[in-house]
This record gives C-alpha cells, sequence and structure tokens, in this order.
C-alpha cells in the first residue's frame, strides 16, 4: 500500500475565527505598526488585498512573500530616481526625447547611445563635449545624464561660472576639501560651459584642484565651445592647461558636435514662414 504524498502547503485562512474577529483585528493593527516601524511602506499598503489574492488564487506562501517584495523593490527604485533627479539640477526641458538626434552625425548618435548604459562611469571615464554655441552640447549632456539616472547613477549640472565660484567661497571659507568630498558622492560631476565665461587665475586653480581630486576617482562631463589648443585662454598658464586636459582627456570620450547653431537654424526657419518670432512675454504665458 502505498503512502499518500504530501501537498504542497498553500496560502489558506483559518477557518476557526471569522475573518472580522477581534484578533484578525489586533493582527492587522500590529502588522501595519510593524511595517510602519520597518520602514515598508509597500508591505503596509498591500499586505490585506495581497492576502486576499493569495487566499483566492491558493498562492503559496512564498508566492504572497514574493509579490509583496517585488512590489516593495519597485517602489524603493522609483523613490531613488526620483530623488537622484531632483538632487541632479538637470532641467527638465533637455531630455532624452526632446532631443533632436536628427541633427547628428551618425557617428555622434551612436556614441551617446552607447553611454547611456552607464559603464563608462564605472570605470571613472570623462566625456567631453565640444561645439560651437548653439549645436546642442548642454542638451546632450542633460538628456544623457537622465537615462543614467533612470539607470540609478547619480549625476549633478552646475555651470563652471557657479562651480568656481562655490569653489571660492569654500576656499575662503576653509571649506574647499569638505566641498570636493561632497562632489565626489556624485557618480557624474557636469560641468556645462567650460571657457564660455572668461575666468580669473584665482578661479581656475580651484577649477584645477577640483579635477586634480577627481582625477580617476569620479567622472567629469563637461561641454566646452573652445579646442584644447584655445585651453590657455582659461587656465592662464601653459603648465596648468597641460596638466588640466592630461587629467580629462586620460579615460575619456571625446565628442565633437560639428552642426550649425540650433537657435540661428529656427531662426531663420521662422523667418522664411514669414511668422513673427515669439517675444518673451508671449513665451511666458504659452
Amino acid at each position: 500500500m502505498t503512502k499518500p504524498t504530501k501537498k504542497k502547503p498553500r496560502f489558506t485562512t483559518t477557518t476557526t475565527k471569522p475573518a472580522t474577529s477581534q484578533a484578525a483585528v489586533d493582527q492587522t493593527s500590529q502588522l501595519t505598526d510593524q511595517f510602519r516601524e520597518l520602514r515598508l511602506p509597500s508591505f503596509r499598503d498591500h499586505f490585506q488585498q495581497s492576502a486576499i489574492r493569495a487566499t483566492t488564487e491558493n498562492l503559496s506562501h512564498l508566492e504572497y512573500l514574493a509579490e509583496l517584495t517585488t512590489l516593495e523593490c519597485q517602489a524603493r527604485r522609483q523613490g531613488r530616481i526620483k530623488r537622484l533627479m531632483r538632487n541632479s539640477r538637470l532641467p527638465l526641458e533637455k531630455s532624452w526625447d526632446s532631443f533632436k538626434f536628427g541633427r547628428l552625425p551618425l557617428t555622434v548618435k551612436q556614441q551617446l547611445e552607447t553611454l547611456r548604459d552607464g559603464s563608462f562611469l564605472d570605470r571613472r571615464e570623462n566625456v567631453l563635449i565640444f561645439g560651437r554655441p548653439g549645436s546642442g552640447k548642454s542638451h546632450a549632456l542633460c538628456a544623457l545624464a537622465e537615462q543614467l539616472i533612470y539607470h540609478g547613477h547619480s549625476m549633478l549640472l552646475t555651470t563652471c561660472s557657479l562651480l568656481v565660484q562655490q569653489l571660492l567661497i569654500a576656499k575662503r571659507d576653509l571649506r574647499l576639501p569638505k566641498l570636493i568630498k561632497q562632489l565626489s558622492s556624485y557618480e557624474g560631476l557636469i560641468i556645462d560651459d567650460l571657457g564660455y565665461v572668461q575666468q580669473s587665475r584665482e578661479e581656475m586653480e580651484v577649477l584645477f584642484t577640483l579635477l586634480a581630486e577627481r582625477y580617476e576617482r569620479g567622472s567629469v562631463l563637461l561641454t566646452s565651445n573652445l579646442a584644447f589648443s584655445k585651453w590657455d585662454q582659461i587656465f592662464k598658464d601653459a603648465m596648468t592647461t597641460a596638466a588640466a586636459i592630461d587629467r580629462l582627456v586620460h579615460h575619456s570620450i571625446i565628442i565633437e558636435l560639428n552642426v550649425p547653431s540650433y537657435r540661428v537654424e529656427t531662426a531663420k526657419k521662422t523667418k522664411a514662414s514669414g511668422q513673427t518670432p515669439p517675444t518673451k512675454a508671449a513665451k511666458s504665458n504659452s
């Protein structure tokens, strides 16, 4: 005579007490408080509904637990992305979807597409984008940073002029090492418009200090309208210029946007169509 096989335990509720008993209410309240104390908001919000579904669909205990854990992980990932996006200071209008990729050469499009996975951040590589004003350098880096954040990477956007002012203030207040350490917490530091505004020697010295500290420790993503041959205008002397270029170019991806100004193209199309360009007041109301 063969022994009966043991059945896999399923998720069931007891029938000895009604579901609305005081004991069930107390247990639900206790679990709610415990999930709150453990900071598991998705468990807290969904455990009752999932328990009912598990009973109805005869799910196992592990399947019930896996459903709640999946919900919690999804919520945490979404929350992390929101925090990273808020802390990055990225302009929402300069997104990947709004970027005009059709204006770019195929090789540049492929370069940007390859960078989306963020592996260059793990290798502490830099991304340097060069081009004339209006070519889309800033938008390209912001769009790329948005995609990197969606992959869970921490990014920070700042203009070169604002950054050097913050570094100078920190140096004056004897907080420069502390500020550089704070900036090192970001996997990618985006410095927009390097060389767009002429800086003093003192300003460039603190910028060089930052670049030297991030060398092989964290990625720098920057835009500039000046070729390397003109960077002596930025760093003021040949030795500092050579040292800055050396630290940035080593382990770097260089992208050149040799395309016309998008703003100029748009203005020409508007003029050709006979339309009147929108005024600032009109833009603010749109």
